[in-house]
């Protein structure tokens, strides 16, 4: 049997674990706050723990790094000297150019690095948002680049498996940024946008699914969603572009009483919604 080790005990480390240990993985999670250890501890998400990895990273198989883009450079640079010869590590960030490629020039010779995503991120953060149930039909990606084995491709396609995703898909990093840039970042750019068209509060007596549901993503992790927004730039201003354009069309249909024009659009876009549907 495999020990995993979870590098940041976040919503989405802690929901890892919890599922991994629910499928009787060993699991030692990893984490700078001590009583985020002793939460996991005591709930059962892992089995082992601490704030100091240098005492149980040779133990670790695999190692799945749940920390912001902007760290994970600096965890493997101080730690990696601790992992055992041929660990797999694999990261989550939610964006991967500008990232892979650095982690994998640096990491030992012994070493390998793929990324994974699974889509299933939430708007809070910290253990007790954690909920091994997003995985739960949800679709995970894995990215590998031509530095990457098949033996570890395998491995991240199995550990898809293991926390029992809906479907797994592969993509090249470029692939994935793009698409990443399109159907979540701009949606949480929208939903931002939306909360801020006005000063909103006193609405919340009459609001209605719509609403509820177009902003729900806007409950955001100010400091993860910033870096994420940077780390794909290019990408986002190019969606929001799009996506502005959009708007406008439709403001000057609205605008010239087009109604052949609103209605065509409305059948557009519920003929794409159903794709999306479960």
């Amino acid at each position: 049997m495999k020990t995993i080790g979870i590098i940041g005990l976040g919503v989405m480390g802690a929901s890892f674990a919890a599922r991994l240990s629910q499928q009787g993985i060993s699991v030692i999670g990893f984490d700078k706050s001590e009583d985020t250890i002793q939460t996991a501890l005591k709930k059962g998400i892992i089995q082992k723990g601490t704030t100091h990895p240098k005492d149980y990273l040779s133990l670790c198989d695999q190692i799945v790094i749940c920390l912001y883009p902007t760290q994970i450079e600096t965890w493997i640079r101080t730690h990696q000297s601790y992992l055992s010869k041929n660990t797999l590590l694999m990261e989550i960030s939610g964006v991967k150019t500008g990232i892979l490629a650095p982690l994998q020039e640096m990491l030992r010779s012994d070493l390998e690095i793929i990324s994974i995503h699974p889509m299933c991120g939430r708007e809070s953060r910290g253990i007790e948002h954690s909920d091994p149930a997003i995985f739960d039909q949800a679709n995970y990606i894995v990215i590998p680049t031509e530095k990457n084995s098949q033996s570890a491709i395998d491995q991240a396609v199995e550990l898809g498996k293991i926390l029992q995703v809906g479907h797994i898909a592969t993509l090249s990093v470029e692939e994935h940024d793009r698409m990443i840039g399109f159907l979540s970042q701009l949606t949480h750019v929208i939903a931002v946008s939306l909360m801020n068209t006005h000063e909103n509060s006193h609405l919340v007596e009459y609001t209605g699914d719509s609403f509820r549901d177009l902003t729900r993503i806007a409950e955001i992790n100010e400091d993860l969603w910033a870096e994420l927004f940077l780390l794909n730039k290019e990408i986002l201003l190019d969606e929001t572009d799009q996506f502005i354009a959009s708007i406008k069309h439709f403001r000057d249909a609205l605008e010239s009483e087009d109604t052949e024009e609103m209605k065509r659009l409305f059948i557009q876009s519920t003929k794409r919604r159903k794709l999306f549907n479960r």
